[in-house]
């Protein structure tokens, strides 16, 4: 009998992380394809309210560890409490939000249990009672399918690849408090302060609607129009990795393979060619819209629509037609 499936449950100031309940979406179809039960672990400091959120979107069982040192994500903390909840309780596969505290913890725990880990998995199926991981490799051109020799299977899930979990107002399940004792002298990491990333008012992560720009705006000004498009539509703000590296936007809002791997419904890419590192992060969009002068541009191949044509023209008159369309 399958010891079930395992999150871990990211909360920073009290708050679930929403790739959270993708996870427990996710982790509940694992679990009832084999037949055991879903878990979620939560650690920090004076969280146990958040442990009623797990049950309702689907966990039956929270296993909670608080104590002073977690109060912040720490990593050289965070993989001693999970290792062990992991050892303690064996279960058949532990899955990580691909955030940017899940991809570093990831790792540390997987090595810590010396069992592989794959990374920015967009699918998890089972057949013949294993867990199949699937994730996009060499820039997005290959799809490969990994099977672990060890357990647990041990996983990072990528922002969206779930859908979110439904809720029940009510749901209850099994708590158990959890103590690990902690090694402080191997804790030599400190929280100094908080900065809060400014990245507009919609993050990108999670946004429903991105609109991206590249060096093909020819302008670090043109970044305006990207903006106001995004404004109108209520969407976030991306950018290519050659308009960061040149300085015209935010690392934050960074999109690709070393930016943030996103999958809105929509994807308006503003004078991006299609580099591989960038298809990477978005390919996975629901509808691709590109716009491009360059009509052999990469972008094209991977997407829904496609506009040819000066962007200095087709964003103001598409941010336009939307603004009398959503008014």
């Amino acid at each position: 009998m399958s010891q079930g499936i395992m999150i871990w449950a990211e909360q920073r100031d009290g708050k679930l992380a929403n790739v959270v309940y993708e996870l427990l979406g996710g982790g509940r179809k694992l679990a009832e394809s084999l037949g055991g039960s879903l878990s979620a672990v939560l650690i920090g400091q004076g969280v146990e309210g958040l442990a009623q959120d797990l049950f309702e979107a689907g966990a039956g069982k929270v296993i909670l560890v608080e104590d002073a040192q977690l109060k912040d994500i720490r990593d050289e903390a965070y993989v001693q409490v999970l290792s062990a909840v992991i050892a303690k309780h064996q279960p058949e596969a532990v899955l990580f939000g691909a955030s940017v505290a899940g991809r570093s913890l990831a790792p540390r725990v997987a090595a810590k249990l010396k069992v592989g880990l794959s990374a920015d998995c967009t699918s998890l199926e089972v057949e013949n009672g294993q867990i199949k991981q699937i994730r996009p490799t060499y820039g997005g051109n290959v799809i490969t399918t990994i099977l672990s020799a060890r357990k647990p299977v041990m996983a990072t899930i990528r922002v969206k690849a779930f859908a979110k979990a439904g809720r029940q107002a009510g749901r209850s399940g099994e708590l158990i408090r959890e103590s690990v004792s902690l090694d402080a002298a191997k804790i030599r990491t400190q929280v100094v302060d908080l900065v809060a990333e400014v990245a507009g008012k919609v993050k990108l992560e999670e946004a429903d609607i991105i609109v991206s720009g590249g060096r093909g705006l020819g302008d670090p000004a043109k970044f305006k129009l990207v903006e106001g498009l995004a404004s109108v539509l209520g969407a976030a703000v991306g950018a290519s990795r050659a308009a960061v590296d040149a300085g015209w936007y935010p690392y934050a809002h960074q999109v690709g393979q070393t930016g943030k791997t996103v999958s809105p419904k929509v994807y308006i890419a503003c004078g991006i060619s299609g580099a591989i590192q960038h298809l990477a992060g978005m390919q996975s969009s629901d509808i691709i819209i590109a716009i491009n002068k360059n009509p052999d541009a990469p972008i094209f191949g991977v997407a829904t629509y496609g506009i040819v044509g000066d962007l200095n023209e087709v964003v103001p008159a598409l941010t336009e037609e939307f603004r009398k369309a959503l008014s």
